[in-house]
């Protein structure tokens, strides 16, 4: 008996152990990791309630790259380059010195905030970094030539974006955003090249969508019409958003509203599709109904428009003659996006009114 109670009080003492460890792994898990709840606050776009956490993060010993990363992607959203740079470079700063994903996914960053500051050569070498280890990174042959082509070097920039083209040449969004930019710097018709491209060398596998979508950049926004309505626009996200805009670029805003309100019916998520729907409204000059349609949009968590629509917003207000409103909300916009040279122009122009 006293050595069945010795071994009931061994097998107790036991179980309080692993009960003592299993709570203790318990407790370990639940700890609040400050350096998650920052990143999960930069991807809420909420930047200073980030950097806030991070802060915390470092005092609480935390690991410091993964802060750093963090706190430069808090200011490369808030616009300060400069802090982006310094803390993108000291968490690469502290790498183990043997390469890893981690050293790509900041030097990323890194590319964008040298970018963005102005630092072109900089960026590019950046970008050539990468490529000397994996060449077979086709994002950066294409962030490349954006940033060779943003330095006037048109050439090269054609160069990494053929060679983007032919290492994905069923890559239809990277496509269009070669098209886009190459626009954007005065090469509309060498953009287009790449479309005709994309429509002849794969007429036979391309999909509605895709020959649609390729239709409206081309400016062919019949056909762009007539690939994208054998679509169910009702519930095809990608469909609605791109026949509504080609119903906007025919000047049909109310049919184009009408595909846009369509689907809000069916999803509550897409906040691109309701800043069309509030820009239609705008275009018929129903300001109440756009004001409800951004201000829907910037309600939705996540949404990666934020500066977009809170500038439409801003517009509305100015367009319904509330103009104290439309100042107040742009002063507290240039401090989000101090960059904006539009905003700021328009800024200066509400103080007037």
């Amino acid at each position: 008996m006293r050595k069945q109670r010795r071994k009931g009080r061994r097998i107790a003492g036991f179980a309080a152990v692993l009960l003592c460890a299993f709570l203790a792994g318990c407790a370990a898990e639940a700890a609040p990791s400050y350096t998650k709840q920052g990143m999960e606050a930069v991807e809420a776009l909420d930047y200073e309630k980030a950097l806030t956490l991070f802060q915390t993060a470092e005092e609480n010993g935390e690991e410091k790259r993964l802060l750093y990363r963090g706190m430069g992607l808090a200011y490369l959203g808030k616009t300060d380059y400069e802090a982006a740079i310094a803390y993108l470079e000291a968490a690469l700063h502290l790498g183990s010195g043997r390469v890893e994903n981690l050293d790509f996914d900041i030097n990323y960053y890194l590319a964008t905030a040298y970018y963005k500051n102005g630092r072109l050569q900089e960026a590019v070498r950046v970008y050539d970094a990468i490529l000397g280890l994996r060449p077979e990174e086709t994002n950066a042959y294409y962030l490349r030539g954006c940033v060779k082509l943003a330095e006037g070097n048109f050439e090269s920039a054609q160069k990494d974006f053929d060679t983007a083209v032919v290492q994905d040449p069923k890559n239809y969004d990277r496509m269009i955003r070669i098209y886009m930019v190459l626009e954007e710097y005065g090469y509309k018709e060498a953009g287009q090249i790449y479309l005709q491209n994309a429509m002849k060398e794969n007429e036979k596998s391309i999909s509605d969508y895709d020959m649609g979508r390729i239709c409206y950049y081309m400016g062919d926004y019949e056909n762009a019409r007539s690939f994208l309505e054998r679509l169910k626009t009702a519930t095809d996200y990608g469909a609605a958003l791109y026949l509504g805009r080609t119903y906007e670029a025919l000047g049909d805003y109310n049919y184009a509203a009408s595909i846009y309100a369509g689907y809000t019916e069916y999803d509550q998520t897409k906040a691109e599709i309701y800043n069309q729907l509030g820009l239609c409204r705008m275009q018929l000059g129903e300001y109440q109904t756009a004001l409800d349609a951004f201000q829907t949009a910037m309600n939705i968590e996540g949404n990666d428009m934020m500066q977009t629509l809170k500038f439409n917003e801003i517009i509305t207000y100015e367009y319904m003659g509330e103009y104290k409103t439309a100042a107040a909300l742009m002063n507290s916009y240039l401090r989000s996006y101090p960059d904006d040279a539009v905003a700021r122009r328009e800024y200066e122009f509400l103080q007037t009114r």
